[in-house]
């Protein structure tokens, strides 16, 4: 071999070698931006239904005087939610405010003039439609993680993600049970 081209040849490999470095860690940042950015989604959702069970609790209020057990319980879980510091402690909060609004449903039975009114209706739509939101951007980081956390394992990202002390991202636990929210 002549070695001019042996030279040539161990600088396209090293080329190639870098290019492929620098598409793993730029793919690395991308999806640990993907991620990032979805935990702030399902945070805004879930700030989102708390101001929205807020003004459903002050509808309801004026209905239900005698009912203030309930209220209670729906705002120490609010206040969970606030105060809690990761995003699982939010989602388990969550899953608080989702079980006292089952008991809040349980109570509206009892007032089917509340039922009729039409901001409680509106509300109540809402804080379905956000809901949904939230299982959706749920989803989606958990589909992030699943990516991300592929790229670090398999070859040549887990030999860059040592490099880059990457560790692989946990997912969102699964809720604990389902609540269903009838007010109809």
């Amino acid at each position: 071999m002549y070695p001019w081209f042996t030279n040539w040849l161990i600088i396209a490999i090293i080329v190639v070698m870098i290019i492929i470095f620098i598409a793993r860690v730029n793919k690395m940042i991308i999806l640990s931006n993907r991620i990032a950015n979805l935990q702030a989604q399902i945070e805004v959702q879930l700030t989102k239904k708390t101001e929205l069970i807020s003004e459903l609790v002050k509808t309801v209020k004026g209905y239900m005087k005698h009912e203030q057990y309930v209220f209670e319980k729906i705002t120490n879980a609010i206040g969970k939610l606030y105060s809690a510091s990761t995003l699982n402690e939010r989602i388990s909060a969550n899953e608080e405010i989702e079980e006292a609004l089952g008991v809040l449903g349980r109570v509206i039975i009892r007032y089917p003039e509340l039922k009729a009114n039409e901001n409680f209706k509106l509300l109540q739509e809402e804080i379905s439609n956000t809901e949904n939101k939230i299982a959706y951007a749920r989803q989606f980081y958990n589909d992030a993680v699943l990516e991300y956390n592929n790229t670090i394992s398999t070859i040549p990202g887990n030999l860059l993600a040592k490099i880059l002390r990457k560790t692989p991202k946990k997912y969102l636990e699964p809720e604990k049970k389902e609540v269903e929210i009838d007010f109809t």
